[in-house]
């Protein structure tokens, strides 16, 4: 028996998290008892655990006789025993991750309206409940709405956004956070002390803070110590967590950024050799990924910077499914194998098609011999940050930058001809627009961040734009049409089409 197993918590006062056991308790001591929970947290930090001592107190056969309101299990008598080896037949546990259809759901509903054998009430412990179809969550619903008296549900999932609202709002919530230092360092305590092991507490410290806030974790990462025969002080520890890491992330994100599906594989391969597991690296990757989205988001620094929002974004929602599929495939690594292929093949071909679409970046070699020693004399002064008007954006330069927005977004380049430079510092763009309609889409995305982009590579460097709305161009009567001077008519018609059809 693993030690996390051997060491869990059997009764309310040994669970650590001290929000979870004080809501519990008082819930216990209170005359009624709702018919349905939802705890919700990270996984590693005891739902399970919790979930089978409150069928324990619910279902104590000591309780009822002679603790009428005590609120913690004996662990002595039938019931308890049945319930902590897993063998009661009224409590009932539930993996809704291979239990998630509504056939599943209905089935448990027919052996609901049947009596307990033998205990108070029948429990059911429904663990990740978020992975119930719909239609399997509205079946539950019903049986939520109006349980029989005998029956309670525990519901345990660490996404409860995704249960239907109805489901949460008919169960009493308890929040299962991410466990703290002391909290952990309480938690590994319980172990040490129980195998008669000589440890450090600073060391205990380090496996605490490396667990990420799950009791799981760091029990895990304490029996590896004692089966590598470790010395459990604060070098020692030091030395196994740093060698833990040898599986280098940012190389990793580096490799797979440059679409080298091969040397990415081999890390993977590598990492797996050296005892780290699937989820472990899966989880650095994803908590590094996530410090990066949240900077892009103006939270934080990005110390990665590789990856566009979207990618990040993108690739995030790829591990989680990775994660979740690790978990049950026959070969564990092989849905991380798989996205990595996937990823670096499909980014090899976004590439390739934007290659085909690419307008080489203007530089005065590429302009004719007038047009040339302008740019040339331009792109000088931008770099000595000065400041000079609109007309310094030749129209070598916008017409380049309007016709590469063409193949990108129709919509985006039909907006910009009711537009022009207005002047250009190096680094921003004022941009003169004619019509408060066209202001307020250019402003807004994706038009803003095609422009600014593609700006950005036509200049080659960074550049911030602003829109300033002015007079539209002067217009000509004739009889008694208006005759814009700037546009012919069916350049007008086909932005109006281009901008209301979009």
């Amino acid at each position: 028996m693993t030690l996390y197993l051997k060491y869990r918590p059997q009764k309310l006062e040994e669970l650590d998290l001290v929000a979870v056991r004080e809501s519990l308790k008082k819930i216990l001591a209170s005359d009624e008892t709702p018919h349905a929970f939802l705890f919700s947290g990270p996984k590693g930090t005891g739902k399970t655990s919790a979930a089978r001592i409150l069928a324990k107190v619910i279902n104590c056969d000591e309780k009822g006789r002679n603790r009428k309101k005590a609120v913690e299990p004996c662990n002595k008598c039938s019931e308890c025993v049945s319930i902590t080896r897993g063998e009661n037949l009224d409590v009932i546990e539930l993996d809704a991750a291979s239990h998630r259809g509504i056939d599943d759901i209905r089935a448990l509903r027919d052996t609901i309206k049947l009596s307990p054998l033998h205990s108070k009430k029948k429990i059911y412990i429904i663990d990740e409940a978020h992975m119930l179809t719909t239609e399997a969550s509205n079946a539950l619903l019903k049986t939520l709405e109006e349980p029989p008296d005998h029956v309670l549900f525990v519901l345990a999932t660490t996404n409860p956004e995704k249960l239907i609202a109805t489901v949460r709002s008919r169960s009493t919530l308890i929040q299962f956070n991410k466990a703290s230092i002391q909290e952990l360092v309480n938690s590994l305590k319980r172990v040490v002390y129980g195998e008669k092991i000589d440890v450090n507490e600073v060391a205990l410290g380090l496996i605490a803070k490396e667990s990420d806030g799950s009791f799981r974790d760091a029990v895990k990462i304490l029996e590896q110590l004692i089966l590598q025969e470790k010395k459990l002080n604060e070098e020692s520890v030091s030395e196994f967590l740093f060698s833990k890491k040898s599986f280098d992330v940012n190389k990793f994100l580096n490799l797979l950024h440059k679409r080298q599906a091969k040397e990415v594989l081999f890390m993977v391969e590598n990492a797996l050799a050296m005892g780290s597991s699937t989820e472990a690296i899966i989880k650095i990757i994803l908590s590094t990924l996530r410090k990066s989205l949240l900077a892009k988001v103006g939270v934080g620094e990005d110390m990665l910077n590789l990856f566009k929002k979207e990618e990040l974004v993108q690739l995030i929602e790829l591990l989680m499914e990775a994660e979740s599929k690790s978990k049950t495939a026959y070969i564990e690594q092989v849905p991380l194998e798989i996205l990595v292929i996937k990823w670096c093949q499909t980014s090899s071909k976004d590439a390739e098609d934007k290659k085909k679409v690419e307008i080489p970046k203007v530089t005065p070699s590429s302009l004719p011999k007038r047009e040339a020693s302008v740019v040339g004399d331009n792109l000088s002064t931008i770099e000595n940050g000065q400041k000079y008007s609109g007309d310094t954006i030749s129209d070598d330069i916008w017409s380049n930058t309007l016709l590469l927005l063409r193949q990108r977004n129709t919509s985006t380049e039909a907006l910009l001809r009711a537009a022009h430079p207005l002047s250009y510092d190096g680094k921003s763009l004022s941009l003169a627009v004619y019509y408060s309609f066209h202001k307020e889409r250019l402003e807004s995305a994706p038009h803003r961040d095609l422009l600014e982009n593609t700006l950005g590579e036509v200049l080659g460097g960074r550049v911030r734009v602003s829109f300033i709305l002015t007079n539209p161009p002067a217009v000509a009567k004739t009889n008694d049409m208006v005759v814009l001077t700037e546009e012919k008519d069916e350049d007008i018609m086909k932005v109006a089409k281009e901008i209301f059809g979009s």
